[in-house]
């Protein structure tokens, strides 16, 4: 099953909407109890996401799921900024730069918010390890993430690096990373999108 596609913008717009058809598939599905709150903490903690993304920023929110009782909630983002005007409003900033670029969640919004840029492997290095971002069809930009390659590449260095052990306390700390089975972000082209897994069998 698919659900209606619901336009989301990094203004709140149709937000409360989205959550709402969240609850109308849970009851649909007979999703009870833990379950049904389950799916929607994941498409809130999405959904905030979009919401501090930089700029004026829309989207397409929708779920689908399966006979195993797998459930996806997907977030793509069809128009974004370009370098210069994200710059050009993080300048306005008392810092001059974007402080909620913390824990999952808020890096994979940087993800999203940064999307279109030509500097993407530079800019996100913070998040991604090598072997865990994959690049293909060059010169257009073809990039996919996943949260399971990414916890297993993390685990494989914790031993050797610092860095990786201290990315495995932020990942430990993220609810998302505690109740999704994965959550996979690509770009094709100029366009960005989250797919935050759940399995509910």
């Amino acid at each position: 099953m698919r659900t209606d596609v619901i336009e989301v913008s990094s203004r709140g717009s149709q937000m409360e909407t989205a959550l709402s058809q969240v609850d109308k598939v849970a009851a649909y599905k007979g999703l009870t109890g833990k379950n049904a709150l389950h799916l929607r903490l994941l498409a809130e903690e999405m959904l905030g996401m979009m919401r501090s993304i930089t700029g004026e920023t829309k989207g397409e929110f929708w779920i689908e799921d399966d006979e195993k009782g797998t459930y996806q909630l997907h977030l793509q983002v069809r128009t974004r900024m370009d370098s210069e005007k994200r710059d050009s409003l993080l300048a306005a900033s008392s810092t001059g730069k974007n402080e909620s670029a913390r824990g999952l969640m808020g890096r994979l919004r940087d993800f999203f918010d940064r999307g279109a840029d030509e500097d993407i492997a530079a800019a996100h290095s913070s998040l991604l390890l090598p072997g865990v971002m994959e690049q293909s069809s060059l010169p257009t930009l073809d990039w996919e993430w996943s949260m399971t390659r990414y916890q297993n590449a993390l685990s494989s260095q914790m031993q050797t690096s610092a860095a990786a052990r201290d990315a495995w306390d932020e990942l430990e700390k993220s609810v998302v990373a505690h109740v999704a089975d994965d959550v996979r972000v690509s770009i094709r082209g100029r366009q960005v999108e989250m797919i935050i897994v759940k399995k509910m069998a």
